[in-house]
Formats: structure tokens, C-alpha cells, sequence
């Protein structure tokens, strides 16, 4: 029986590196707001001899999230894995200048929108499945006010749900990516020579293979 492996955040980075590593083994429902870089993934993915299901959709939009969770539960009734890389990167800014709209945007996205999610995708997920979560321990760093606390908030929701499954299952993995050449990095360091960071595709093998 084919595995199902959900990937939010899929259209680039990480979370593309992934869906390509899991594709020889699960069929991979691939969300991101950006269609032409899914499509992209999708002609990789199939390149490889996978295959995808494409989801041009906002995390943040509550309607598709649940189109999304009752399309997956109608097609397949069950969800193997859960990966979930999508952030949004508020600018750098000291925390008595962060912007109105970028704080509500990172709380939207980073923190409001992971608690939707997993209420959504835990019953598809069931007992046997495994949600995975990626750490990025910025909280407290200066000038990373608005992306450190919010996504300080998305790991603090992971390690609950961590701790209340850990006899009933699911499995909800948090995991520590070594520095990679994304746009989400070269957001916060601009000037950082990428040639001597990970590759996501050799940081993905190495962070499934942990699991």
C-alpha cells in the first residue's frame, strides 16, 4: 500500500529537498503558495519516478487547509507523515521597530496556522503516523524578535503535542537542520558564504534517516 507523506512549505528549500528523499517511498502531497515551484517539484519528483499531488494553498487559510485534510482523508483515509517546514522570515528588525504587519504575519503563519494544522491532521495521522517538526532556536537573539518568539511558539505547540502522544501516538519528531543555502537564511545573513553551508538535499537524507 502506498504511504502518504504531507508536506507543508514544499515548493523550495527543505522542504522540496524532502519531498524528492521521500518520494521513491511515498506518494507526497506537496503545499506552498507558489504553483510554478511546485510544478517544478513535481516534473523533479516524477523525473525520479515518484510521484505528487500538487496544493497551491495558504497555510493561513482556514477553508483550505480543511479542503485540504478532507481531500486527503476521501482519497487515501489516513496520512503515514506530516512535515512541516513552512515559516514565514520576518524581516531583522530591533524588537521596539517590528513592523505591525510583519509580527501579525509571523503569528499568523508561524504559530496560529501550525495550531490549525495539527488539530487538522492528527486524526488522519492516527496512532501509527509521524508528525516532524524543524527547530530554529532564534528566540532571544537580537534583532530576531518577531521570527525567534513566533517560532519559539510553533516548537513550544510541538513539544506539547510531543509529550501528550507519546504513548498513544502519533510520533511527533522535532529535528535540528544544520545551516542550509535557503532563501529563509539568506534572509537573515545576506552576506554568509552559502558554498560552505549543507545542501538541503544532503540535509534532508541525513534528517529522515534519523527517524
Amino acid at each position: 500500500m502506498t504511504q502518504i507523506a504531507l508536506i507543508t512549505g514544499a515548493s523550495r528549500g527543505l522542504g522540496a529537498a524532502l519531498a524528492q528523499a521521500l518520494a521513491p517511498t511515498h506518494h507526497i502531497v506537496a503545499v506552498a503558495r507558489t504553483t510554478g515551484a511546485l510544478e517544478e517539484l513535481d516534473d523533479q519528483i516524477q523525473a525520479a519516478g515518484g510521484s505528487a499531488t500538487l496544493a497551491p494553498m495558504d497555510i493561513t487559510d482556514t477553508a483550505a487547509m480543511q479542503t485540504l485534510c478532507r481531500g486527503i482523508y476521501d482519497r487515501w483515509g489516513a496520512l503515514d507523515m506530516w512535515l512541516h517546514t513552512a515559516i514565514h522570515a520576518a524581516p531583522l528588525s530591533p524588537a521596539n521597530f517590528v513592523d505591525a504587519k510583519d509580527w501579525e504575519k509571523s503569528v499568523t503563519v508561524n504559530a496560529t496556522a501550525t495550531a490549525t494544522l495539527i488539530g487538522y491532521v492528527a486524526p488522519l495521522l492516527g496512532s501509527g503516523g509521524r508528525a516532524v517538526f524543524f527547530d530554529d532556536p532564534r528566540a532571544g537573539e537580537k534583532f530576531f524578535g518577531a521570527y525567534g518568539a513566533t517560532k519559539a511558539a510553533q516548537m513550544a505547540l510541538a513539544r506539547s503535542w510531543a509529550a501528550e502522544t507519546a504513548r498513544t501516538g502519533p510520533r511527533v519528531h522535532i529535528l535540528s537542520p544544520a545551516p542550509m543555502p535557503t532563501a529563509v537564511r539568506a534572509r537573515f545573513f545576506p552576506g554568509e558564504a552559502r558554498d560552505a553551508l549543507t545542501s538541503p538535499i544532503t540535509e534532508a537524507a541525513r534528517l529522515l534517516a534519523g527517524l
